[in-house]
């Protein structure tokens, strides 16, 4: 081994103050917000009914490179920040690569993923306005953990719509949030007009992220002094996670590393889009030519089989307009394990900076990524979680056409948390009962039949 150690830690000192806002160096932004009512961009007075007045600005946000991480937020971060940047020596080793592998490990903290960046800061904001309730949804349950855990922290009370069908392959994870204090209702429900609507349409339906942000907004809309919060796709919660990319760029220029390549799992994009924050910056300034690569499932594959138009970010079609990659609000998908990717859309800014040719997208069927977890797992001990294990694939796939090049080339990858919670997932690849599901595009065509009927989609 180099001197580059396994893990490489930043001091307290060296971790960042500020939030990078990525938009304020892209070239061009992402089409605004619309109203779902006049079609026109969202304002701010538009937004403030459902979020927080904070996020509300920073959502607004792109002109200031750098936001101001409040004091009480970073201390909260010194619980479990800097986390590791890791080189992946004996996965390297296990696939005979030239590539030098580093991964960056979200997974120390109680809600075992990247989460927690954005939930402390959301709730913290929400403390500060006066707000006494919040509300939210959860796939894979990290998202849903991650605010239970900020919320007791800042004596807040929390309801969380749960994917019906991560509810029943987790229900430990349930628990979890309910000893930080959450209420915890498997969505789609018959708590929400919007629940009951769509259980009556599809009665067996186990439920998606489209779902249950519509629930948990009815009941955000509809409850004094109460907000909804976000854990991926929006822009504000992009530069909450920000955090992991500068931290990342701290630790390799210790070593003057500089990554060939940057690989993230994708379903709303908040984690990926924290991991290339400034390393897309600096490509979009000129100084680099790093690859962005995003990776999904391919059973909801929004970026890689996706549309780019207008659509609504939930399922009932109660939240704005947003311009971004899309298999339609209406899209159900199925139940396959990576839950927390699980979602019909893919963040703006993800999605602009794809569409104009600045990040690749691939996607992987299920199976082949619990390859790549199992493989991990045992080389580098640690238990990842589905989701982050598509990066993962990504990572391997890329080391191994190094071994055929004989090219050494430097990636850095998210781990964006662990896979305690997922057993009923590892114990169907360990068993051989693991099937990878594909929609067929007459299945793809029925989500792009609900994308709203508007002038700017077509």
């Amino acid at each position: 081994m180099n001197e580059i150690p396994y893990k490489i830690y930043i001091e307290e000192k060296d971790m960042p103050k500020a939030w990078l806002n990525l938009k304020a160096y892209m070239k061009e932004q992402h089409d605004p917000f619309l109203n779902p009512v006049t079609l026109k961009p969202c304002t701010a007075d538009d937004l403030r009914p459902v979020f927080c007045d904070a996020v509300v600005e920073q959502e607004l946000n792109c002109t200031d490179k750098l936001i101001e991480i409040p004091k009480s937020i970073r201390e909260f971060y010194y619980m479990y920040r800097p986390s590791p940047l890791c080189r992946a020596y004996f996965l390297e080793k296990a696939l005979g690569t030239p590539a030098h592998i580093y991964y960056k490990f979200e997974g120390n903290n109680t809600s075992g993923s990247h989460k927690l960046n954005s939930a402390i800061a959301q709730v913290y904001y929400a403390k500060e306005q006066g707000i006494t309730s919040l509300t939210t949804e959860t796939g894979a349950g990290q998202w849903g953990t991650a605010l239970s855990m900020a919320c007791a922290f800042y004596g807040m009370d929390l309801k969380v719509y749960m994917v019906k069908v991560s509810s029943q392959q987790k229900p430990y994870r349930k628990e979890v949030m309910r000893t930080y204090g959450a209420d915890v209702i498997p969505s789609p429900s018959d708590t929400t007009d919007v629940g009951r609507k769509i259980l009556k349409e599809f009665p067996e339906t186990g439920g998606s992220l489209g779902c249950a942000i519509s629930e948990a907004v009815e009941v955000a809309v509809s409850t004094p002094n109460c907000r909804y919060v976000l854990g991926s796709v929006l822009d504000h919660v992009l530069l909450h996670q920000s955090v992991i990319g500068l931290e990342s760029k701290v630790a390799l220029d210790k070593y003057g590393v500089t990554p060939d390549i940057v690989i993230g799992c994708c379903g709303g994009g908040s984690n990926f889009g924290g991991l290339i924050a400034p390393f897309m910056a600096e490509r979009l300034e000129g100084k680099s030519d790093v690859r962005f690569i995003g990776i999904e499932p391919a059973s909801c594959p929004s970026l890689t089989r996706g549309k780019y138009a207008y659509d609504f970010c939930d399922t009932g079609k109660m939240t704005p307009l947003a311009r971004m990659y899309t298999l339609g609000s209406g899209f159900m998908p199925s139940p396959n394990h990576a839950g927390g990717l699980r979602y019909h859309g893919m963040s703006p800014v993800i999605s602009k900076l794809y569409h104009d040719g600045y990040i690749e997208a691939r996607s992987v069927e299920q199976s082949k990524v619990f390859e790549a977890a199992t493989l991990f797992a045992r080389t580098e001990g640690t238990f990842p979680a589905p989701e982050s294990s598509h990066a993962i694939r990504a990572a391997i796939d890329e080391a191994l056409k190094c071994k055929e090049s004989g090219e050494s080339k430097n990636i850095l990858f998210g781990l964006t948390g662990t896979g305690y919670f997922d057993m009923a997932a590892y114990m169907a690849y360990n068993d051989g009962k693991m099937s990878d599901y594909i929609p067929t595009d007459d299945e793809l065509a029925k989500g792009f039949a609900t994308l709203p009927d508007i002038e700017q989609n077509r």
